[in-house]
């Protein structure tokens, strides 16, 4: 396969930030033709850093189109009848005045793929909705942390970029029926669908979610990070299996069975945490690893991108995150983002 499996596909992208962008440079990366669509100010993302914008637009086209005059919606038509798909991230109420809906496009291609990336769906209103709005809104913040501290966040958009990856899913699908017509997907559906087994327990049988010490596991013990002589350990012992090697090397005795772990949960990480704290994180990894065990030391990002150079990529002028997908006999041309405009003069 010398050409990306997306060879020939060409995306219309309209919005700001991250979510939908990353949704489409998901796509660029396994070949489609990407074009942003921006005012005549650029996308929001260009305002926060380059290497910021070069994170989510690398290889994509760009041109300055201002949608709220005539001449850019009738730009905005042409370029519609030429694409497969259009993904905007946008608050439903620009979406609809703009015309980046199907039923304003389908006049102009009504084989076109329409998504629209919102908070809360189309017909739910323009209430903000940015990443830590919907961890919070959807339970996901509340989920995060230790017992006795405050709500927690992670350190990434998770929403943002599961939103992305689940905007791209539909779009191809849609692509895939051959039928054009308007796809939506919202970060609040996305996250509370990320919530899968917690929120089937507390449905099904009425548990409900809370949070654990060092981020534990609800059923599966231990399972969670420990404290070590240095650095912390991410130990998830999910098996029998896993426990009798781990234990073994631990010099633990007892405990054999997963019922009977939960059952002592405490007593059990009592002791385990005992045995941690006699040596390091490293160290743990290292003994834990041969015994397929899973077992790693917590490290930074800039350690663990040190420990993974073969994900780092050019892309122009900077070093970038690849893609994470892989074909054989395919190597993705990572391109530089594009300037504002780049590919098409400013309309309207």
């Amino acid at each position: 396969m010398t050409q990306g499996p997306l060879a020939g596909i060409r995306i219309l992208e309209v919005g700001h930030i991250l979510a939908g962008p990353y949704a489409t440079m998901v796509l660029a990366d396994l070949g489609a033709e990407v074009t942003k669509l921006e005012p005549p100010t650029g996308d929001l993302s260009r305002q926060v850093s380059d290497a910021y914008f070069a994170s989510l637009n690398r290889g994509k086209r760009s041109i300055c189109v201002d949608l709220t005059t005539e001449a850019g919606q009738q730009r905005l038509g042409e370029l519609a009848a030429e694409s497969h798909a259009l993904l905007v991230n946008l608050k439903p109420s620009a979406i609809r005045r703009y015309g980046l809906t199907y039923d304003a496009l389908r006049k102009w291609n009504d084989k076109i793929v329409c998504v629209a990336l919102t908070g809360f769906g189309m017909s739910a209103g323009d209430d903000p909705a940015f990443d830590y709005v919907i961890q919070a809104v959807t339970g996901v913040a509340a989920l995060t942390g230790d017992p006795d501290g405050p709500p927690t966040l992670p350190g990434y958009s998770a929403a943002d970029n599961s939103t992305g990856l689940t905007a791209a899913l539909g779009l191809l699908a849609q692509i895939v029926s051959g039928r054009g017509g308007q796809v939506e997907v919202s970060l609040r559906d996305v996250m509370l669908s990320q919530l899968n087994y917690r929120a089937s327990a507390y449905l099904n049988e009425g548990t409900e979610p809370r949070r654990m010490p060092h981020g534990a596991h609800s059923y599966y013990v231990p399972a969670q990070l420990f404290p070590t002589a240095e650095g912390y350990l991410a130990l998830f012992v999910t098996h029998d299996g896993f426990w009798r090697s781990f234990a073994t090397e631990a010099g633990i005795d007892g405990y054999t069975t997963m019922a009977e772990r939960a059952a002592k949960r405490d007593e059990v990480l009592d002791v385990v945490t005992k045995v941690l704290a006699t040596d390091t994180a490293a160290a743990w990894e290292a003994r834990l690893h041969p015994l397929g065990v899973p077992a790693a030391a917590v490290r930074t990002l800039p350690d663990a991108l040190a420990a993974t150079p073969d994900v780092v990529v050019k892309a122009g002028d900077f070093q970038l995150i690849g893609s994470p997908i892989r074909f054989d006999g395919y190597e993705p041309e990572y391109g530089p983002p594009p300037r504002l405009g780049e590919h098409g003069d400013r309309t309207g």
